[in-house]
């Protein structure tokens, strides 16, 4: 997995963690938080597929 989709996806999933405890304790500063997983969760896509893409590229040259 490149390191770019890796650090994607750990910012995703902590953005995550937090937003479920800012909506348990009762903030709605968890809508940014939801926000932030989803824009992570995009580019933790898009770069693994990227990645992919490059790798395949290598490989049929």
């Amino acid at each position: 997995m490149p390191r770019l989709a890796l650090y994607a996806l750990v910012v995703c999933v902590l953005a995550t963690a937090a937003a479920v405890l800012s909506f348990v304790r009762g903030s709605w500063l968890g809508v940014v938080w939801v926000l932030l997983a989803g824009l992570s969760s995009n580019m933790w896509w898009y770069y693994l597929k990227r990645g992919q893409a490059e790798r395949r590229a290598s490989v049929t040259e």
